[in-house]
């Protein structure tokens, strides 16, 4: 048996899901732009917990969404989630919050893009087929009229994620899905964590750190 508390804090969702044997029981998300993260994350944890009637000493593993995103929003989950798993003593386990994003779109073929908005013109993508297997790695990117021409010549492509909006108004071609309105999810990390607690793919707890992709900018407000 085991029960995976999932965290999902890359983006503007704070999203909490508590799962067993791979299977979301319980989840708990709002999407606030204005990052209510630090204040809401932990009152998230307690209540799916408590409505999937178990006990924290219960868990049989922590996960978090490793990136990339808003690198507060990650700081503060993957502190928590180390924070929960070096108390407990039980594994953190690590999930692409692409991945996870991309699993929300279903397709008998073709391809999936996850996409995350990262300011100005660029997003944080990846790529994956209909069985969300790696078709290419994950990048930050400068969206133009011929970004992902070459998968788009090739077959459907369906974009999916906050990068959509300023994608769509860009990529004019017959092959491209937009789906809009979607964010990453601690109900889909239920599986991936699972899949991985299975065969012991876990991380440090002492040494964890998020994958940014790019280095943090400071932005001084204004006066």
């Amino acid at each position: 048996m085991s029960y995976i508390l999932s965290i999902e804090t890359a983006t503007t969702n704070c999203s909490v899901s508590l799962s067993y044997e791979g299977e979301t029981l319980v989840l708990k998300e709002d999407n606030n732009v204005n990052y209510s993260h630090a204040e809401s994350l932990h009152v998230f944890i307690d209540d799916v917990i408590q409505s999937a009637n178990i006990k924290k000493s219960q868990l049989n593993a922590i996960a978090v969404s490793k990136g990339p995103g808003s690198y507060t929003g990650l700081r503060i989950g993957v502190s928590a989630a180390k924070g929960l798993a070096f108390a407990l003593d039980v594994p953190l386990i690590s999930v692409s919050t692409l991945k996870a994003l991309a699993m929300q779109q279903t397709v008998e073929s073709g391809l999936i893009i996850p996409m995350l908005d990262a300011r100005r013109q660029e997003v944080y993508s990846a790529v994956f087929d209909s069985g969300f297997n790696d078709v290419r790695e994950i990048k930050a990117e400068i969206i133009g009229d011929d970004s992902f021409k070459t998968y788009l010549e090739q077959d459907k492509v369906y974009f999916i994620g906050s990068g959509v909006a300023k994608t769509k108004a860009l990529i004019q071609h017959y092959n491209a899905i937009f789906i809009e309105e979607k964010l990453p999810s601690a109900r889909e990390m239920s599986a991936l964590a699972y899949a991985k607690y299975k065969i012991s793919d876990i991380e440090d707890v002492a040494y964890f750190e998020p994958f940014y992709l790019k280095d943090f900018i400071a932005i001084k407000p204004k006066s």
